[in-house]
């Protein structure tokens, strides 16, 4: 990863921060995106902080283009950034619902279109797209969001068959429950009311990247389901 560039959407906090983190550290070049990314992150030459709105159909171009502008070039897109709306049939809010599947699904195909039309171009590339185990089942009350990971897992299913003979690569990352802010305005923490155990951390997910990154160029992983102890689902 040493001197490559990567593009971390969802970068503030949980899951992109960390795996943000993860490639910092291993001397990647990163552009950060965000909506509180300011101040998250120390001043850095390999780092740029991008705080545009992601439902902005222009943000995916100016993320793309702060990345080749600044350092030349893009090895890698993080599609991190999402919501998590849930509930009963009597107590969903529709409108965080369709808020939701806006972030998870439009705005990461305008992402996942862009930056291949660039790796295409240039022959080479690598895009990681964080679903979750509901995008392999579902359970009831998170049909939403389990849909949501579905498209997304759909897409990346498609286009790893279109891409299959490149230098182009697309892996879902689909973890179990993680201890992030997504679950921050639940009442009973997903621990909890869903009886488990353990929690993985954003730690955990960035070392599965590294994990993947490191492995040879021929072999593809398409899918990548992370489970902390006692996840029955």
């Amino acid at each position: 990863m040493k001197n490559r560039t990567a593009v971390v959407t969802g970068a503030s906090s949980g899951i992109g921060k960390g795996i943000a983190t993860m490639l910092l550290a291993e001397q990647c070049r990163v552009v950060v995106n965000g909506r509180t990314i300011t101040g998250v992150f120390p001043p850095s030459d390999r780092l740029v902080s991008n705080d545009h709105d992601l439902t902005d159909p222009a943000t995916p171009s100016l993320l793309l283009d702060d990345a080749c502008l600044c350092f030349g070039e893009c090895d890698y897109l993080f599609v991190n950034a999402g919501v998590f709306a849930s509930g009963m049939i009597g107590d969903i809010d529709i409108e965080k619902i369709c808020d939701m599947a806006r972030l998870k699904v439009e705005t990461s195909y305008r992402l996942i279109y862009t930056f291949l039309k660039y790796f295409k171009e240039r022959g080479k590339g690598h895009i990681f797209i964080t679903s979750s185990v509901l995008g392999t089942k579902v359970r009831e009350t998170a049909g939403a969001y389990a849909g949501c990971n579905y498209a997304l897992e759909a897409l990346a299913e498609a286009l790893r068959m279109e891409l299959a003979d490149t230098d182009i690569q697309i892996t879902c990352l689909e973890p179990g429950l993680v201890k992030t802010g997504l679950h921050r305005d639940w009442k009973v923490p997903p621990s909890v009311l869903l009886n488990i155990s353990d929690t993985l951390m954003p730690e955990d997910i960035a070392a599965a990247v590294k994990d993947i990154i490191a492995k040879p160029a021929h072999i593809r992983i398409p899918r990548y389901m992370i489970l902390p102890k006692g996840h029955r689902i």
